[in-house]
């Protein structure tokens, strides 16, 4: 969870495995896929156009899929080989406030819809019980034909699990901007 320096590849490998048998830390499994959202957690909406036309579309597809949205500098996915999909348990260490924190989540669902005016693809994760917050975000890219634009989509609902999360709660928020604001970055360079 909370780590003083960057944790070794063993205690990664190690929480790894913690982390494969953990369950989920919120009732409101796949949220984010219907509405209304749930209550009683912070509910954060972030949207970027990335450009025009399908090959910008593919080309965010690509990215999303290599995780791309994740290329931040002070995040980093413990990447597997595996593509996206239900089931994978995905580790993120981001380093803030001088901390190291490791957490875990679980693919829930893959999004693939074309209703022939909107295609998106995606999917959404929700946090496990070794994770710093509770809750589910979404990623997503759209394909808008109407006006032949294509966007990177967050939607995420949380609340501070971890004490030190509760604790620095403002912290904790701030990190979660930051997160959407240079991943839509990251999003933007890798469809460039």
């Amino acid at each position: 969870m909370f780590f003083l320096k960057q944790p070794s590849s063993h205690g990664i490998q190690r929480f790894q495995q913690i982390a494969e048998q953990d369950s989920f830390s919120y009732p409101e499994l796949c949220g984010t896929l219907k509405e209304p959202l749930p209550s009683r957690y912070n509910i954060d909406r972030n949207r970027v156009c990335l450009g025009q036309g399908k090959y910008v579309f593919e080309r965010a597809r690509s990215a999303l899929s290599a995780w791309k949205m994740f290329d931040l500098g002070w995040v980093e996915l413990m990447r597997t080989s595996a593509p996206i999909a239900p089931g994978q348990t995905v580790l993120v260490l981001a380093h803030t406030c001088g901390l190291h924190s490791l957490s875990a989540s679980r693919v829930l669902m893959m999004i693939d819809t074309d209703d022939g005016e909107t295609a998106r693809w995606g999917f959404c994760y929700g946090t496990l019980r070794h994770h710093v917050e509770r809750g589910e975000e979404r990623f997503t890219v759209e394909y808008w034909r109407r006006d032949n634009s294509v966007w990177y989509d967050i939607l995420a609902f949380s609340r501070p699990q971890h004490p030190l999360a509760r604790l620095a709660y403002p912290l904790s928020r701030s990190a979660q901007h930051r997160f959407a604001r240079d991943s839509k970055a990251a999003m933007l360079r890798a469809v460039s």
